[in-house]
């Protein structure tokens, strides 16, 4: 194990201690907010330690081991029993080395926020927008699988069924850490149920995915940058929908922006969404805006984000989806397209993951 690595492992052990005795102060129980701070931290900070923990016993096995081998006296079944644990030792101690290097890799604090998913039609026409409906049902059944909560936030509703543009709000543990390498170009190879001939089609949606900001974030627009507007919701609502101005739509003046929102019945509450899907939105276009000015940013293993990449293909015909960023093709499109997204995740997690490492072993 390499010194600088060694060094921030005796550091957590070192922490762990400290949160303990944080834990058990009568001040900090009293306080929920602190407390819940702390308390998370300890979450982390104990699975890191632990795994410091057996390492170092590993490493104490080892040793043991290659004393007993070393020393003359020893017969052929100590020799034997020494070889046998050196090996093992050395195996779990590689294991848990990988383990503990993904668990120091720099973290994203965004990653543990809710999201806000748009998923537009591209080029296609009914038939990106169709593909638009499919990819929303997608992600929305993945989120279900794994207990997140999905709010529609606004949609514009294609004739055919589909959506020319949707913005989904999504709640859960590490939701824009799981979702985040999602954004881009999704391109669909398909027979679409308009043609007539059985011809495939080649269409295309986006899908940007935007961490939540903090409710602070929100505050910081400034008023006289906004123009807002109210309108009447559309789809389904009953008599509501035709007496009421309860959608909102929020122009951020400056840069042009809209973001609206008509899911709820109360004009206030669609008027705090609206901003919050305003705020991420111009969160991440500072994000871009300086990731551009970084001469030394590289796009990286699993690609920049840009909306117009084409990080991945949905072949119907050949049961097929391949994505482009890490050479993945996988023959299980049926159970994807149905929320299955488990493999697809991990292993654009495990990709970036291994570029981090490479990166700060070169370092």
């Amino acid at each position: 194990m390499q010194a600088y690595m060694q060094q921030q492992l005796e550091r957590y052990a070192e922490r762990l201690a400290e949160l303990d005795f944080l834990l058990s102060r009568e001040d900090i129980m009293a306080d929920m907010q602190q407390y819940r701070a702390i308390a998370s931290e300890h979450a982390q900070v104990t699975q890191i330690a632990g795994r410091y923990a057996r390492y170092r016993a590993c490493q104490a096995d080892w040793e043991t081991a290659q004393e007993m081998l070393a020393d003359p006296a020893s017969d052929a079944d100590t020799t034997a029993l020494a070889q046998e644990e050196i090996a093992h030792a050395s195996a779990q101690m590689a294991e848990l080395e990988a383990e503990l290097q993904r668990l120091l890799l720099p973290r994203d604090p965004d990653d543990a926020r809710n999201a806000f998913m748009e998923i537009r039609a591209g080029t296609g026409g009914d038939e990106s927008a169709l593909f638009a409906g499919d990819l929303l049902r997608m992600y929305t059944r993945y989120a279900a699988a794994v207990g997140w909560r999905v709010e529609l936030i606004s949609a514009s509703e294609s004739e055919l069924g589909g959506y020319k543009e949707a913005v989904l709000r999504i709640e859960g543990e590490q939701v824009y850490g799981r979702l985040r390498y999602e954004s881009g170009g999704h391109r669909v190879q398909r027979v679409p149920v308009t043609e007539t001939q059985g011809r495939i089609h080649t269409s295309a949606c986006t899908v940007a995915v935007l961490p939540e900001p903090d409710e602070a974030v929100a505050v910081q627009l400034n008023p006289a940058d906004l123009r807002i507007d109210t309108f009447r919701a559309s789809g389904a609502g009953g008599q509501h929908v035709n007496k009421t101005d309860s959608a909102v739509r929020i122009t951020h003046i400056p840069t042009g922006m809209v973001a609206e929102c008509q899911d709820d019945r109360s004009q206030h509450r669609n008027k705090a969404k609206a901003l919050q899907v305003l705020a991420a939105r111009l969160q991440e276009k500072e994000r871009s805006e300086q990731a551009a000015k970084d001469a030394a940013l590289r796009k990286g293993l699993v690609g920049s984000g840009d909306r117009s990449d084409r990080i991945r293909t949905y072949n119907f015909p050949q049961g097929r989806l391949t994505d482009h960023r890490i050479n993945l093709t996988l023959y299980k499109l049926p159970a994807i397209m149905e929320g299955d997204l488990q493999e697809v995740l991990d292993a654009l997690q495990a990709a970036r993951e291994a570029e981090l490492i490479a990166q700060l072993q070169a370092q």
